[in-house]
């Protein structure tokens, strides 16, 4: 048991010394237990390389697998507490998720459930719902988690958002092509936008991709927008209640699908459990165009 908690902590975070602070043991014991673990299974699960590790094909075959039995045993161990507990749910999503779709939106639940002790868990990384406490969760991705319930909450669309007061003023902005005369705000690199706007059929060398902030996170890139710093490429569901209220504008109509959405996600022994069922249903019926 301890070499696949190892192992699940190490492909999680891709690194032997995060899994072994995480786990509360030495960088050697944890490597000790996963060369011992490929012994007894007879297979390679890491490739072990001088910028880090990553997972072998094996690897990422076996992880689905030690996760959910690692689920299963937290089930179980959940089952033999007081049935009071039940009304506690800790929910794991990403920081811009939890800024920019969630938290504005927990008020209506809180008002609505009262009896649930909601506890919301930012991370950029996904979770091991069987060792960090966590009953479900909202991840983005492609859905592919054969070892969890999964339903997904919406589909995205790469949209253009600014201030409605940017400068020059937006009226002038008639066509996709007007937008490279403004400044771009980029998440994390600067290719999105050139993917973007080929695939609206501009003509990308007009626009000066150099100009304009990178900024690491889609929510502070969104934020940068609404202070009028410029036009930021973002995900339509976390730009939609600042579209809204007003605070954020689209200054062409053009969009290109994401190749991701959102999901709910968590074990399949949770499924019956009143507290993971009701956040759940709360969670769909805000997203009213959600295809299951």
């Amino acid at each position: 048991m301890a070499a696949l908690r190892a192992f699940e902590a190490a492909a999680r975070r891709l690194s032997f010394t995060e899994a072994a602070v995480e786990l509360g043991r030495t960088q050697g014991a944890v490597s000790h237990q996963l060369r011992e673990l490929e012994a007894r299974l007879e297979v390679k699960l890491f490739e072990r390389e001088a910028r880090g590790i990553t997972l072998t094909e094996t690897g990422r075959v076996y992880l689905p697998f030690v996760r959910e039995a690692l689920d299963r045993l937290r089930a179980g161990h959940d089952a033999l507490r007081p049935p009071a507990d039940d009304h506690v749910l800790t929910v794991s999503c990403s920081p811009n998720f939890a800024a920019k779709w969630l938290v504005p939106r927990l008020g209506d639940f809180i008002r609505g459930h009262p009896d649930i002790d909601l506890r919301i868990s930012a991370a950029m990384q996904h979770v091991s719902f069987a060792d960090d406490g966590i009953d479900m969760a909202v991840r983005h991705g492609g859905g592919s988690w054969p070892h969890l319930n999964v339903t997904r909450l919406c589909e995205e669309r790469l949209i253009p958002v600014c201030s409605p007061h940017l400068s020059p003023s937006i009226a002038k902005i008639t066509r996709v092509q007007d937008l490279a005369d403004y400044v771009l705000i980029h998440h994390r690199d600067r290719s999105e936008w050139a993917t973007w706007l080929e695939a609206v059929g501009a003509r990308v060398e007009a626009f000066d991709f150099d100009r304009g902030p990178i900024i690491s996170h889609a929510s502070l890139a969104i934020d940068a927008a609404v202070a009028g710093q410029g036009i930021a490429l973002t995900r339509s569901a976390l730009a939609d209640l600042d579209l809204n209220a007003g605070r954020l504008v689209r200054p062409v109509p053009d969009e290109v699908p994401a190749t991701f959405a959102y999901w709910i996600v968590y074990p399949k022994v949770n499924a019956t459990r009143q507290t993971v069922r009701r956040f759940q249903q709360w969670l769909l019926s805000q997203t009213p165009h959600t295809n299951e």
